[in-house]
């Protein structure tokens, strides 16, 4: 371990990241100092009583007389304390900071870091199954699952991390063995008050000392801004990973390897994170052979462009993990529906510019309902096909009385939860629940 003994350390956070990271200091003998901006931080009941801790807000003083802070990829590193910490000099990093430190100094380590506006939890979890499946000892976490710092306990030999543009932020010594950007689209416009290129830059460090990079043919804002590594690409109908025209095929590199109809995965935009998550094993030289048994088996996640019912003729697909434009924009390019689409949009869009939307609900064969703290917002995009309700379930009542042989029913909300429900999870989970509720009752 890279020794911080002497150091005064302040971490900012709690929950199980910021215990990792107290876990860290405290095997190097470093008592640090916790400070949580919330009065019942998740993991409190957790804490080593030898740890001093600060809640509710910032505390200045601890922040200037601190050699180290860790800051919780929640905090901005906008925010006044922090910017006055980091003029005086003080250094200020992330949790996925200290696990680069500490991975970059053994050897035969690999790492994948991969990160998107979507997706990337499906292809983190995909390209560990690929991995797993191969022999090889892998540990997959960072932004879902475990700590990044947590996972050095495992002693593998290929990280798989998810990482998100906050955790990017603070970490400067990343060196993927494979790096991607999925597809960059308006999330937490919030954080990012300069734009989407912002947001971009962002997403872009982890490119940096990268030994080989996957991109999004289809996404510009993915290309590396660097030509120095070696890349490659995927897309819809072109780049060195594609689907044929009828998005009946995987194609690597000129080779149809792969039917999507023996894929337990549905829809365009799982087709596409398969085929990034085949470029990665592809570049970790896992047989191809492998990785592509472990593709068609792969069930997808929970809440993502999930098929939770279907009866009488009526799919219900739980999309709750679409909590932003992009997310809403894939799973309507995904969605076959030969009937009509009752798309559910709602929550809290977080400032995010909701026209690109627009042109998806022109289809005369869709019919939108708007819920949710924005939904008077989203109403506007297409006031003639609205309906608004106060609640999701309000709106499945309504849209379970119209359902008819050969329609679908599609939440995928384009906002966050967190106006009406604990998460996203509890969302989609209500969302299933109803769904075979209201299937079920209108057979009887």
């Amino acid at each position: 371990m890279i020794s911080y003994q002497g150091k005064n350390v302040v971490i900012i956070g709690l929950g199980i990241t910021g215990l990792s990271c107290v876990d860290y200091f405290l095997a190097q003998n470093v008592i640090p100092k916790v400070i949580d901006t919330r009065l019942k931080p998740q993991g409190l009941e957790l804490l080593d009583s030898r740890i001093e801790y600060h809640l509710g807000d910032l505390k200045l003083d601890w922040l200037l007389d601190a050699d180290l802070i860790i800051a919780s990829p929640g905090i901005a590193l906008s925010t006044p304390q922090l910017q006055q910490a980091a003029n005086q000099g003080v250094e200020i990093i992330g949790d996925i900071e200290l696990f680069c430190r500490e991975v970059n100094k053994q050897a035969n380590k690999q790492v994948v870091a991969i990160t998107g506006a979507n997706g990337k939890t499906t292809v983190t979890t995909l390209v560990g199954d690929i991995v797993k499946s191969s022999g090889i000892k892998v540990g997959v976490g960072g932004n879902i699952g475990e700590p990044a710092l947590s996972l050095l306990k495992q002693n593998a030999d290929v990280y798989v991390l998810e990482l998100s543009s906050f955790q990017l932020e603070t970490t400067y010594s990343l060196q993927a063995t494979v790096a991607t950007i999925l597809n960059i689209s308006e999330d937490h416009m919030d954080r990012y008050p300069l734009g989407l290129m912002q947001y971009a830059q962002a997403k872009q460090r982890i490119y940096h000392n990268a030994k080989y990079c996957v991109f999004n043919q289809d996404d510009k804002l993915t290309i590396p801004e660097s030509n120095e590594q070696n890349c490659v690409s995927f897309g819809v109908n072109k780049g060195d990973y594609h689907l044929d025209n009828n998005c009946e095929h995987l194609i690597a590199q000129n080779e149809v390897v792969l039917s999507t109809k023996e894929m337990k995965l549905i829809g365009r935009h799982n087709y596409l994170n398969a085929l990034a998550a085949l470029a990665i094993s592809d570049r970790l030289g896992i047989p191809r052979a492998s990785s592509l048994a472990t593709i068609a088996t792969f069930q997808g996640l929970a809440h993502r462009f999930e098929l939770v019912y279907e009866q009488n003729g009526v799919k219900w697909i739980n999309d709750s993990k679409a909590t932003n434009v992009g997310s809403t924009e894939a799973a309507l390019n995904s969605v076959v529906c030969q009937g009509k689409l009752y798309l559910l949009l709602g929550g809290d869009g977080k400032s995010a510019d909701f026209t690109p939307l627009i042109p998806y609900l022109q289809n005369n064969q869709i019919e939108v309902f708007c819920f949710g703290r924005d939904r008077q917002l989203l109403a506007k995009l297409a006031p003639s096909k609205t309906t608004m309700t106060e609640t999701m379930a309000d709106a499945m009542q309504l849209i379970a009385n119209k359902v008819k042989v050969d329609d679908v029913v599609l939440l995928s909300p384009a906002c966050a939860s967190l106006d009406q429900f604990k998460n996203y999870i509890e969302r989609g989970n209500q969302f299933a629940q109803l769904a075979k509720q209201y299937a079920q009752r209108s057979e009887k």
